[in-house]
Formats: structure tokens, sequence, C-alpha cells
């Protein structure tokens, strides 16, 4: 008999767009997930590997410095989570966000080429080691509150054979 498998969950905390690449993000408070695009009215929206981007609040916490208080959004995030440690999730993760909306991290981190805005103020980003990424499986609407459950590659194809 196979040892159960306790579940992950964490929190959608913020649903954040831009109108252009290269900016800070505005939380929207919710916001719909799009097969092949990401999350409707964003910028970096695409059909490349990087549809969505998630930071947890737990990393941009560590970054907090007196006269540097940043938020959902700030490192160019589109969903902040809470409870999760994104980072450590393996690539092929399904996260179930509210009802519908499914995503399937791609990639953990990125090449950062020119350092940006933050990295510059307070001599660190946490994105290229702690941005997790992802495409967009199954459409549906996010909100503030939302729970976000974990999937880790194989998990779904223990619970058929059961």
């Amino acid at each position: 008999m196979a040892a159960a498998r306790q579940e992950q969950q964490g929190v959608l905390l913020a649903v954040c767009t831009s109108t252009a690449k290269g900016m800070c993000k505005t939380d929207r408070g919710s916001g719909r997930l799009v097969v092949g695009y990401g999350l409707a009215g964003d910028a970096h929206g695409g059909t490349g590997q990087r549809q969505v981007s998630l930071l947890a609040q737990e990393s941009i916490d560590r970054l907090r410095v007196p006269g540097f208080d940043p938020g959902p959004g700030d490192f160019a995030e589109n969903l902040t989570t809470r409870g999760l440690d994104l980072w450590a999730l393996p690539v092929g993760t399904r996260l179930r966000v509210g009802e519908t909306a499914e995503l399937e991290v791609t990639r953990i981190g990125k090449d950062c080429h020119a350092r940006c805005a933050i990295f510059h103020r307070v001599g660190d980003c946490v994105m290229p080691r702690e941005g997790v990424f992802a495409v967009v499986r199954v459409s549906g609407a996010v909100t503030h509150g939302d729970p976000i459950h974990v999937s880790l590659p194989g998990e779904d194809e223990g619970r058929a054979a059961s």
C-alpha cells in the first residue's frame, strides 16, 4: 500500500497585469487565465512557455529593507501567492487556482540580462532565483483568496493506479 501524500495548498494574494513589458504590474484583484495566452489583459501574455509568472509573498518579504517595501506586482509577477515554496516545485507541477483554472510549471527562475530597478535599489532581485513560470492548461477566473492546489508530476498517475 502506498503512503498517503499530503496535499500542498496555498492561497492567491494578488492578480497583477501591466499594459507594457518592462514595468511593474498592478494588482487587479481578479482576472482570467486563458489557455494559449496567460493572464487576459497582460502585456506579457503569449504563446511561449512563460505565459504566467508567479512569485511567493514569502520571497517578496525577504527583500524588505528600510525604505523599500515591495508589494505584489513590483517584481512583474502575475500571481502573488502565500503558503507555497514555489521555487521548490519541479517543472511539470500542476497548480489548480480557484475553481477551474489550471497552470503547469514550465520554468523556475529566469535569466536576468539587464539588472532591474529593484536590483539597483537593494542589490538583489528574487525573480531570477525564485520566480516561477507556467503555461495555462485550463482557462478560468481567478481572484484574491482563491486556494491553490498543487499536484506534483506523477501524482495523478499514482492516484489512477490506486
